[in-house]
């Protein structure tokens, strides 16, 4: 028997891909599962992206490699977007690399700069992507705590009280998933000395800033472009665009170059046709992402009431896809109550530990789905509520 790598050895399927195949199978045996575990979005793409795609697939020229680099338009095009909304100036020919999605950008920056042994400062509770990732570039994965206390952002302060004379990259997200954190020019501010500092490449995750934010937010915001500090960005949440997989990386010309090196021995370049598509989708006008968030934010009111009928408390304030919530004191076993919701409810929703020991009390309710879809689920948890109360 062939024995699989040992860089795999350690690493998991994707919960999600597990927990879909589980789902599957309920729905074929007649279930009707209401999934409000996973952040891809389910309203339309702008429509002048649909029809660009439509037409460039007709396009006889336009379906060979395509550069590494992505077109010089699309480069152009995120270098205005960033312009737009984040106050960003960003060299299109230097400092963007367009990607198949930002979650590629975790595998090319992990496998560009983390040697054997590297360490890498991973959030607790985070995006699990960020530890495999770094797991399989042969990185030792560390992990920091971020606590409700301190609004889910880093202690600093006791990073700087250890020995990173190992680390080599930070990871970090804002708005955060999964706890919904905002985050603050402030605390960017601090986390980009602090990787100037201790001579760390910080790596902030970024697709999250237009979902219920008025006030999206960059690394570069405040001081602009570091050598220390590198952006992901991603059409999936901002635009509905997630199966088209657009994404982007920003930073120092040097960091694009060597990033260059690692992508263009994997991908042979994106399809004309969606680098046409994403070019339009960002020149939408603030009206388009006011316009989908007034639906988030009507869906957002369903969730926070099933919150409240599972006895959880969370902060409104938080932002993003999701609605985190930590569980009372009653439950004993978040695993159990999530597996007695799916089963006993047919509704599924995320448990918190999977994104780390500090997410160990807490549950995440998706905002992707249609609101007729989560009166349903409101009011199946609520009779799985009494049934509950009526059995104790």
């Amino acid at each position: 028997m062939i024995t699989i790598a040992k860089r795999l050895q350690h690493i998991e399927e994707y919960y999600f891909s597990r927990k879909l195949g589980e789902i599957a199978q309920l729905n074929a045996a007649g279930y009707d599962i209401i999934n409000l575990g996973i952040g891809s979005p389910d309203m339309a793409p702008p429509q002048d992206a649909v029809e660009v795609l439509c037409a460039a697939a007709n396009n006889k020229k336009g379906h060979g490699y395509q550069s590494y680099k992505g077109t010089p338009a699309l480069r152009k095009a995120f270098s205005e977007w960033y312009a737009k909304y984040y106050t960003v100036a960003l060299d299109p020919d230097t400092e963007v690399l367009p990607l198949m999605g930002s979650k590629e950008g975790i595998s090319y920056i992990s496998n560009t700069y983390v040697n054997e042994g590297d360490e890498v400062l991973v959030p607790n509770p985070g995006y699990p992507a960020y530890a495999a990732a770094t797991r399989i570039a042969g990185g030792v994965v560390r992990y920091y705590d971020l606590t409700e206390e301190k609004d889910w952002l880093p202690d600093l302060e006791a990073l700087q009280d250890q020995d990173l004379s190992k680390v080599k990259l930070m990871w970090v997200n804002y708005p955060h998933m999964p706890t919904g954190a905002k985050g603050t020019a402030q605390a960017m501010d601090g986390l980009v000395n602090f990787a100037e500092r201790n001579n760390i490449l910080l790596c902030h995750d970024n697709p999250y800033s237009f979902i219920l934010n008025d006030t999206p937010l960059s690394i570069f915001s405040e001081r602009g472009i570091s050598e220390y500090v590198l952006e992901l960005n991603s059409l999936s949440k901002s635009h509905n665009m997630a199966g088209w997989r657009v994404g982007m990386v920003a930073g120092h010309r040097s960091h694009i170059n060597n990033i260059l090196i690692a992508k263009s021995n994997v991908d042979s370049g994106m399809f004309l046709g969606t680098q046409m598509a994403a070019v339009e989708a960002l020149k939408q006008p603030r009206e388009w992402y006011d316009t989908l968030n007034n639906v988030y934010k009507e869906r957002r009111d369903i969730v926070w009431q099933m919150m409240d009928e599972l006895n959880c408390t969370f902060n409104k304030e938080q932002v993003g896809l999701f609605v985190w919530g930590k569980v009372s004191d009653e439950v004993k076993d978040v695993a159990q109550l999530v597996d007695d919701i799916l089963y006993k409810a047919g509704v599924f929703i995320t448990p918190g530990f999977i994104f780390g020991s500090n997410g160990d009390r807490y549950i995440r309710i998706s905002l992707c789905s249609e609101t007729e879809r989560l009166s349903a689920a409101l009011e199946r948890i609520k009779e799985f509520k009494n049934i509950n109360i009526n059995q104790a």
